[in-house]
């Protein structure tokens, strides 16, 4: 290694755990590596929004289609909350895709899949909806001039 990147390397922050494992979930999954059971819960909790023919990751998860009948390559990854990853990726200039991942002690509970949705995730908590603290936006780059469909996404 050479100085510059040691020197990088020690001045850039660990990555959270949980934004290592979804990426590794990526990786895997790009590499047509199966081997993601320990990964994800084997009871995990899934929702999609979105047109019908997209549920490409729950395909990808089950088995039912490989890495190459859809590519998912994330554009980012950003880790939220103690236990939330959001990925967001564009595929082309049709394709807008946001997924949302929670784990449990380093397990992938739950995934929410997006596609064609501006999203924007709200920290409730404080149970006044006027102090309510926006953790996440899609950033829609590619895409701003299209109009797509917004939610809001409460934790």
């Amino acid at each position: 290694m050479d100085a510059e990147k040691a020197i990088n390397s020690t001045l850039a922050p660990p990555e959270n755990p949980n934004a290592t494992t979804v990426r590794n979930l990526y990786e895997a999954l790009a590499s047509g590596d199966r081997k993601i059971s320990g990964l994800i819960a084997s009871d995990l909790e899934w929702w999609f929004h979105g047109p019908q023919n997209c549920h490409h990751m729950m395909k990808m998860l089950t088995g039912k289609s490989s890495s190459s009948d859809f590519k998912f390559e994330p554009r980012s990854i950003d880790a939220i909350d103690d236990d939330c990853v959001i990925v967001e990726g564009w595929e082309g200039a049709q394709v807008y895709w946001v997924h949302v991942w929670i784990l449990k002690d380093g397990v992938i509970t739950q995934f929410r899949e997006y596609f064609n949705t501006w999203l924007t995730v709200r920290d409730l908590r404080p149970m006044n909806c006027f102090s309510a603290t926006t953790l996440w936006q899609s950033h829609p780059r590619d895409l701003a001039k299209r109009s797509l469909p917004g939610l809001m996404l409460a934790i």
